[in-house]
């Protein structure tokens, strides 16, 4: 799935797609957002972790699973 992740002070947003459900992606930003944790941390498909400052975050978006496109005339 599709995680847009919007920092204070950064012109760009961080986007991963995550392996992790919904569910998982929620805590982690419901951790971070009470003070439970210092830091977002969020896993991508290739096994990289991302982790920002929680009192950084302006936004967290969760997007619908990214469907597998195939071929090079794949639409969308």
């Amino acid at each position: 799935m599709e995680v847009k992740i919007g920092v204070l002070h950064a012109p760009r947003e961080i986007v991963i797609e995550s392996a992790q459900s919904v569910d998982e992606v929620e805590q982690a930003v419901a951790g971070a957002l009470t003070g439970d944790a210092k830091l977002l941390s969020l896993v991508d498909e290739h096994g990289r972790k991302v982790l920002v400052p929680s009192d950084r975050l302006a936004y967290v978006e969760i997007g619908e699973p990214a469907a597998r496109r195939v071929g090079f005339g794949a639409a969308l």
